[in-house]
Parts: structure tokens; sequence; C-alpha cells
């Protein structure tokens, strides 16, 4: 067994300063080329969540797949939800603005103008 060392000691390694994991994702992500699989990641768990509390019958039913720009001269953003049956769509659709606007307020979501509602039974997880 090896005697202590005193901390003054230059062999005694240096601790680092203490960082959230959540802070040093956003630089991993990027040095891995993952930075767009993570933002969607976020945006997920922030639709899951607004889901949850706004439209509870829909949660886990529904996920953002993709945010689509408009045609030329059209500045608006299309949030393209895919939803695992049609009744789970009319429920999304029945809360468009509240959910939107939820969604651009939740941390990790995505501002949008409009929604599109996708129905593909049996693809969610």
């Amino acid at each position: 067994m090896s005697p202590a060392r005193r901390l003054s000691d230059s062999r005694v390694p240096r601790r680092r300063p203490v960082e959230r994991i959540g802070s040093l994702l956003p630089e991993a992500a990027r040095a891995l080329g993952l930075e767009d699989q993570l933002r969607w990641a976020q945006a997920d768990h922030a639709w899951q969540t607004i889901l949850d509390r706004l439209v509870p019958a829909a949660a886990g039913g529904c996920r953002p797949v993709r945010l689509e720009r408009g045609a030329a001269g059209d500045p608006a953003l299309t949030l393209v939800v895919q939803a695992s049956a049609q009744i789970i769509g009319q429920a999304i659709r029945h809360h468009e603005d509240a959910l939107l606007a939820a969604f651009a307020a939740e941390p990790g979501g995505m501002r949008a103008d409009r929604l599109r509602v996708v129905v593909a039974r049996g693809i969610i997880p």
C-alpha cells in the first residue's frame, strides 16, 4: 500500500469543476455529428410532457417527426406529428392552438405556426 500524499504533491490529480451532464450533451453530440438526433430527442420529450399535461388521452400515441417550412414567400413553420390512430389525431387537432403554444414555451420544444397530423398505425413504439 502506498503512503498518503499531500494535496500539494504534483502527482495528486486535480479535480475538474463539477458540470451537469445535460450541459455537456450538446457539445458531445456536435462532436459526434448527432446534433439533429439530440434536438429531436429533446423535442420528443417536450412533446410528451405537454401531451401528458394537455391531452392525456393522446400521451404515448403520437410524436413529432419533422418541421416543414412554407412555400416560397410563406415564412410559416408546420410541425408534422405522427399519430398511431385516427382518434388520437383528432384529439391533437382539437387542441392544436394550445399544443403549439405550449410546445414553443416548453424547454426543448420548437416554435411552429401550424400543426399537421399524419396517421401511421403501428409505427409508434
